[in-house]
């Protein structure tokens, strides 16, 4: 019989370092709205991101000519053209480009995540695509939340339990940290919904407060696309 392949969940970058050494494949969430927006620029036609975990960094792409977003605490930078919003990478003008990103917490768990062997980006809009790949992979994999500024939140948290909940469905997959049995129960109690469930969460508040509720329901809409990012060489491409 097969031996059977961890899936853990990791709630923030900060806690990273304890399961670094020990999975094959990282899968970096940030649901609102990083790791949607990269999802929706691939479905859209971008060629490549290259995620920068700084504004100077993004800046110096820009002065080479790069479309180049920037967003802290959910809102555009100054000098920036956009942010990390789905619907900006929905330009027509972006397909076949390559795109320069940085963010205030998605951009930050790619740098941190970025030596692991495969380093993936997962929201909700390609949650069944990137669980049937995993599966076939046959490898250890831990899921790690983006959270808000290193503090654990809920969207991230649910989108990384739907993932170990289908993987450890399978009779594959097993956990063993409380962090991962805390993310299923979590997405079990949301999945019926996931608006409803996270309406009261920090981010949502924070983005509602912003005007960006057409973001927030964009985001949390499961199974959008079927395209997988992975890391090569410092951009995102599409699988």
């Amino acid at each position: 019989m097969e031996k059977r392949k961890r899936v853990e969940v990791c709630f923030t970058p900060g806690g990273y370092e304890y399961f670094k050494n020990d999975f094959d494949i990282v899968i970096v969430i940030d649901v609102l709205r990083a790791t949607s927006a990269i999802c929706a620029a691939f479905e859209n036609g971008v060629n490549s991101i290259i995620p920068v975990p700084t504004i100077e960094e993004a800046k110096e792409y820009q002065k080479k000519g790069y479309l180049a977003g920037a967003e802290r605490k959910g809102q555009i930078v100054e000098g920036f053209d956009f942010g990390n919003s789905p619907f900006s990478y929905m330009n027509p003008e972006f397909r076949g480009k390559d795109i320069v990103l940085t963010t205030t917490n998605g951009t930050k768990s790619l740098d941190v995540a970025k030596d692991a062997e495969t380093v993936l980006v997962a929201s909700f809009l390609n949650l069944d695509a990137i669980c049937e790949w995993i599966i076939k992979q046959n490898k250890d994999v831990v899921c790690l939340c983006s959270g808000w500024q290193d503090n654990f939140n809920l969207e991230d948290t649910i989108c990384a339990g739907a993932i170990s909940d289908y993987l450890i469905n399978t009779g594959k997959f097993y956990s063993t940290e409380d962090s991962s049995i805390a993310a299923k129960y979590l997405f079990q109690s949301a999945k019926k919904s996931h608006l409803g469930f996270i309406k009261s969460s920090s981010h949502r508040r924070r983005l509602k407060n912003l005007n960006l509720n057409k973001d927030v329901h964009y985001c949390l809409t499961p199974n959008q696309t079927k395209v997988i990012p992975i890391l090569k060489n410092g951009k995102l491409v599409k699988l």
